[in-house]
C-alpha cells in the first residue's frame, strides 16, 4: 500500500452523490481518513481545524466555489502548501489555466474512475509512478 494513503482527504462538493462517490472510490485506493464538506465555507472552516493532506473539490458550488476556496487558500500561510485537485464536468481549456494559475496542484475531469483518481492524486502530490 502506498504511503500517500494514510494522508487525511477533504473531499467538497454540493453533490452528496458526488462526496459518497469520490469517498468510495478514495477507499478503494486506500484511503482511510475521509471527510466531507458540502462547500467551500464549510470546507475552509474545516481545513482550518485539521491539516489535510489533500483537498478535491468541485469547482462549481455555492455560496464559495471550489476556485474561490483554492485562491483563498493559497492566500492562507497555514494552508497554501496543502495539495489541492479540483473537479469539473466541463472541459474548458480557460478553466485548466486559471486553476493552474490560482495553483491548483491538479485537475480532474467527472466523472472518473479510481485508476484515473489515483493517478491524479500521485501526480499531484509527485510520487514516482510505478
Amino acid at each position: 500500500m502506498a504511503s500517500y494513503v494514510t494522508k487525511p482527504v477533504l473531499v467538497v462538493d454540493d453533490s452528496q452523490t458526488t462526496v459518497r462517490v469520490v469517498r468510495s472510490l478514495l477507499a478503494r485506493i486506500g484511503f482511510q481518513d475521509i471527510d466531507d464538506a458540502s462547500n467551500g465555507m464549510a470546507a475552509l472552516a474545516k481545513m482550518t481545524e485539521k491539516p489535510y493532506g489533500i483537498v478535491i473539490a468541485d469547482w462549481n458550488m455555492e455560496p464559495m466555489s471550489g476556485y474561490e476556496l483554492l485562491k483563498q487558500v493559497r492566500r492562507d500561510p497555514r494552508l497554501a502548501a496543502t495539495r489541492y485537485i479540483l473537479m469539473t464536468a466541463e472541459l474548458n481549456a480557460s478553466n485548466v489555466i486559471a486553476a493552474k494559475k490560482a495553483g491548483a496542484s491538479n485537475y480532474i475531469l467527472k466523472p472518473f474512475t479510481d485508476e484515473v483518481l489515483r493517478a491524479k492524486i500521485e501526480e499531484a502530490l509527485h510520487v514516482p509512478s510505478h
